[in-house]
């Protein structure tokens, strides 16, 4: 006799029903689902795990508040997301960093809620020197371009989902992550050399 298959997982919007028909639950659903993602978008923008996961705290509260600004013209993946990294820089602007977030992470790996699809951050030395070094250039990026880029790739975003996110034009995506990818470049080309 086969095995039936697992329910599937519900989708946003049935939890965004439940919870407006008064389920509690289903918020704690949307936040165990997008927990983990959130925390690397912020962590990339911000550097420091505490102040990490004070974005993705003040986020999820934030979004809560205003869930009614939720309007379905994104999905709640992307609209949660911009919510967070809101957080993370007005976190970062209030910290007043030195050098904008420049500096490099001093914390572990975001991997803080447990392990994803990714391969481990602390996989190896060389992986860990590699990632240290990624951080670092990633901090001296550009706000707009850094933000552009953590969402498209620490947050798994389309170009059309980044555009939705920031108020953008995917054009404008599209360049921000070009000149992010080309300083990404010039920059880690720079640590290899003797």
């Amino acid at each position: 006799m086969p095995l039936a298959a697992p329910p599937a997982a519900p989708s946003d919007a049935a939890l965004l029903t439940r919870f407006a028909a008064g389920d509690r639950t289903a918020l704690d659903d949307l936040f165990r689902r997008y927990r983990s993602v959130a925390y690397r978008v912020a962590y990339r923008l911000l550097g420091r795990e505490a102040d990490a996961l004070d974005a993705v705290q003040d986020g999820f509260v934030n979004a809560l508040k205003h869930l009614d600004r939720f309007g379905g013209r994104s999905s709640f993946k992307t609209w949660l997301l911009r919510v967070v990294c809101n957080a993370a820089l007005d976190i970062g602007r209030q910290r007043k960093r030195a050098e904008r977030v420049s500096q490099a992470p001093r914390d572990a790996a975001p991997d803080r809620f447990g392990p994803d699809d990714r391969a481990p951050a602390d996989a190896g030395l060389v992986r860990a020197d590699l990632r240290r070094m990624i951080d670092e250039a990633l901090a001296r990026l550009p706000e707009p371009q850094r933000e552009t880029f953590v969402l498209h790739v620490e947050g798994d975003l389309t170009y059309r989902e980044v555009a939705d996110a920031l108020g953008i034009s995917i054009g404008t995506v599209m360049s921000r992550l070009f000149y992010a990818r080309q300083k990404l470049k010039d920059l880690l080309a720079h640590c290899h050399q003797p």
